[in-house]
């Protein structure tokens, strides 16, 4: 698997306000968003192209490159990942979106799947799953499994922060799926939270902290 945790400092800057103690509602989505659309910029990076041919300006054809075959879907993960989706799709406004919905039992720290709308044609499409945080690594890994099971065949991850744990983890079982990390945090402490994370990262998105 190849980990890709992006060395820039304007992401640097913005997760460090997103680690902020007291940040409204407002800024915290906010950031969410702007950290997932400069992630995205860096995931697009190995789409491929092809040449074709486009009425220019002048009243002439010109020969241009733009993206090949089927566009991206964006696989928000309930809730969180929906906190991330207009940050991804101000770059990739025509993307198609599939949700996925899961969420993790406190006690087992397991995932617990509760719904899923992935699109039909998944199996022709680069899936780009967005979640602010990889933790213990089970709701990424249960939403790998199930694009897989719906044939998709290229999948790429953006998280705003990651536990390297989380990382290990999915990188043993699927290694061939891309991830694009805002930052690598420290650890998992004994409830399975990302240190020094983001805190709660849904309850700060919808403002139910």
């Amino acid at each position: 698997m190849a980990v890709n945790a992006i060395e820039h400092p304007l992401i640097a800057h913005k997760i460090a306000l997103l680690r902020q103690a007291g940040i409204s509602t407002k800024q915290f989505r906010e950031l969410a968003n702007e950290v997932a659309t400069l992630l995205t910029y860096e995931a697009c990076r190995n789409l491929p192209l092809q040449v074709c041919f486009i009425d220019g300006w002048q009243g002439e054809p010109i020969k241009a490159q733009m993206l090949s075959g089927k566009k991206l879907t964006v696989v928000p993960i309930l809730r969180a990942g929906l906190g991330m989706l207009d940050g991804v799709l101000r770059l990739v406004p025509n993307a198609k979106v599939s949700v996925v919905g899961l969420y993790r039992d406190e006690e087992t720290l397991n995932p617990v799947a509760y719904f899923d709308k992935i699109i039909n044609n998944v199996d022709q499409r680069t899936a780009l799953i967005i979640d602010p945080m990889l933790a213990t690594g089970g709701t990424l890994l249960a939403t790998i499994d199930l694009l897989k099971q719906k044939g998709c065949k290229k999948i790429i991850g953006l998280f705003l922060v990651a536990s390297p744990e989380g990382l290990q983890r999915v990188s043993a079982l699927h290694p061939e799926v891309e991830l694009f990390i805002g930052a690598i945090d420290d650890c998992l402490n004994d409830q399975g939270y990302i240190l020094p994370g983001l805190g709660d990262a849904g309850d700060k998105i919808f403002g139910t902290k």
